[in-house]
């Protein structure tokens, strides 16, 4: 048995009372994920001084046996800190958690794939948030029940398949609206098929169109050259 995932998009239907909380949710997310970029780079900046000489500009007094924040301290003292403040408290636990993961990401990227360091978020510059885990029984009569948020309308373009889980939704924002990006998954089983008959190798060229193994070759179609006489008649 596989795991197979598709991601279905829908145009969400928000109340007016559900706008403003989606607008609340991803400013939150926003203020935890540069808190989180600002706790990361006071931390490098504070390693980058020479020992013998300080700036005297600005100076990084952080101890020297302070570990290096990563994602798991950083969900730590954030289950700590949303206990204190109101405003996150209103947020689910584990959407606040995929902002970190998000900012984990940026760093591994800017590590192993040469990106630039991360940058802080500007107002209105967090785009969507993400709903890790899904209920039983998400998606019923073309609404999908959000962790806390609750039950929200969408259009339903398309039909979908029986027989899926959904994993995960993802709250978008775009300039035509709120959508929502279902992540659906299905236990397959995917048959092993047994190798049979001979080998064939296969080159694709520019004078032929393709050259097996064998020695046979296949003459390139050229469908725009062989109808281009035919187009300028036409036109």
């Amino acid at each position: 048995m596989q795991l197979f995932n598709l991601a279905y998009e829908f145009k969400l239907k928000p109340t007016t009372s559900q706008v403003p909380i989606f607008e609340d949710w991803l400013e939150q997310c926003r203020r935890v994920y540069n808190y989180a970029l600002r706790e990361r780079k006071d931390w490098y900046k504070s390693r980058s001084c020479r020992i013998d000489a300080c700036s005297l500009h600005s100076e990084y007094i952080i101890p020297a046996d302070t570990p290096r924040p990563t994602y798991s301290s950083q969900c730590k003292a954030l289950t700590a800190y949303r206990k204190s403040s109101h405003q996150l408290k209103q947020v689910q636990s584990q959407v606040l958690q995929q902002t970190l993961r998000l900012l984990e990401k940026a760093f591994v990227s800017m590590w192993e794939q040469g990106h630039g360091f991360p940058r802080y978020k500007k107002v209105g510059a967090m785009r969507s948030f993400v709903f890790p885990q899904m209920g039983v029984g998400a998606i019923e009569n073309s609404t999908v029940k959000l962790p806390v948020i609750g039950s929200v309308k969408f259009r339903q373009s398309r039909p979908i398949p029986s027989g899926a889980t959904v994993k995960q939704a993802r709250i978008v924002r775009r300039a035509s609206g709120w959508f929502v990006m279902l992540t659906l998954q299905w236990d397959v089983s995917v048959p092993q098929a047994m190798p049979h008959g001979s080998f064939l190798g296969i080159d694709v060229g520019i004078l032929h169109f393709l050259a097996t193994s064998s020695g046979k070759t296949y003459p390139n179609p050229r469908p725009f050259k062989m109808l281009q006489r035919k187009l300028k008649l036409l036109q």
